[in-house]
């Protein structure tokens, strides 16, 4: 369904332009089952690594409707911009998340009857027809309908009365698409922890009607008049944090370059005359869970870097997340004094670099990113909902140049 490269991405763009307009705005959230998602364009697994930009996104759907036309387009585009910015302003949101997961893991170590739960919710063997299709095809294809993912999360929280963290683990080792923000922030919406007061029902209606008639369930097969889930701190929300400061590379130093999938497109930003005396991909898929992170996303994060590599830099050696020092010593063979990469956002791969930090510094090598002029527009408004982002799309589109 998805071939990881930047020209399969760009074709998929190409194609699907003519309908970013009116037919995306009626036609989006229709979820017509594996192979047949021609309503949405599912580019998400190349924007999520920058494969195609989000402004290379926003662009293709300006030339053929203008800002007007596809707005409800563009503002999808930005959701996910918005969900990483809002993650990076509350950056403890995650370290929540990994505690509060590790806590629902040793749960499921206590608790078979709850084990046995989880176990069915992932394979497919609820009785709920359209909840077992569903995860199903994520399993299968490492892709679901966003409208699909909201009803899933819903009845996996409220109907089937599961922890939400694991869902938002299940569908992390599996989506080709899935980021350490959208899924998270996601899985928090639905349960009514993003927005305080308002969680996302799944209604028997809804889904028939969305479905196309593929699945009828019963009032009675869901959750009605659904609670929303409470923070377990007394103290709810953590304040907005100032975005964290970067250090940017200086491109007369002998520097390392490092291609991770949080941005294929880092050569965009390279500075002519930058001397790299070492160039690297950093496979990272696998910290995603510490269960097992499915092949398919596996074997697309490595594709990826493979096609990143050899249109950015031809000769890359591939390394893999696993011990910082393995990282400490390619930068040192290679005499380098700063490694260079695309803004590496909250996340496992964000963790994992600050446990090379400390190693870093005291091999005098600096850990130096570049961070994309559309993050630094958009984030600085991604500190409550999102219509305070929504309300300056033009804005930030006028001052990027996409007009």
């Amino acid at each position: 369904m998805f071939e990881a490269t930047r020209a399969a991405g760009l074709n998929r763009l190409e194609a699907f332009a003519p309908r970013m307009g009116r037919r995306y705005a009626s036609g989006r959230n229709y979820d017509k089952g594996p192979g047949q998602h021609s309503a949405v364009s599912c580019l998400s697994p190349y924007t999520r690594r920058r494969m195609v930009t989000e402004e290379e996104a926003v662009r293709g759907a300006m030339a053929d409707h203008g800002l007007e036309g596809a707005e409800k387009f563009i503002q999808e585009v930005f959701w996910r911009t918005y969900f990483k910015g809002w993650l990076e302003r509350r950056p403890s949101i995650w370290t929540t998340y990994k505690a509060g997961l590790e806590a629902d893991r040793a749960a499921l170590e206590r608790d078979r009857g709850l084990r046995k739960r989880v176990d069915q919710a992932e394979n497919g063997q609820t009785g709920l027809d359209c909840f077992d299709a569903w995860s199903a095809e994520l399993v299968e294809t490492g892709y679901l309908h966003n409208h699909a993912r909201m009803w899933f999360a819903s009845i996996w929280i409220f109907t089937l009365e599961l922890p939400w963290r694991l869902g938002a683990d299940f569908f992390y080792r599996h989506l080709l698409d899935g980021d350490p923000a959208s899924n998270t922030l996601s899985w928090r919406w639905v349960a009514g922890l993003h927005t305080r007061g308002k969680a996302y029902e799944a209604k028997a209606w809804n889904i028939t009607k969305f479905t196309n008639q593929r699945f009828s369930p019963r009032d009675s097969d869901l959750t009605v008049g659904i609670t929303p889930l409470q923070e377990t701190e007394p103290e709810g929300l953590p304040s907005v944090t100032p975005l964290r400061e970067v250090v940017e590379p200086e491109p007369s130093k002998p520097t390392a370059l490092l291609i991770t999938e949080e941005d294929l497109q880092v050569g965009d930003m390279v500075p002519a005359g930058t001397d790299f005396v070492a160039r690297a991909t950093l496979a990272a898929s696998h910290l995603r869970s510490d269960q097992e992170v499915s092949k398919a996303v596996i074997d697309f994060e490595t594709a990826a870097l493979a096609d990143g590599a050899e249109r950015l830099a031809p000769g890359a050696t591939p390394l893999e997340a696993r011990s910082p020092k393995d990282l400490v010593g390619w930068a040192q063979a290679a005499g380098a004094e700063q490694i260079a990469t695309g803004y590496v956002p909250e996340g496992p791969l964000r963790d994992w670099l600050s446990e090379a930090r400390p190693l870093l510094d005291d091999a005098g090598i600096t850990l130096a990113e570049w961070r994309r002029a559309w993050d630094a527009e958009t984030w600085p408004f991604a500190t409550a909902g999102f219509f305070k982002v929504k309300q300056k799309i033009p804005r930030i589109l006028g001052t990027l140049g996409v007009e």
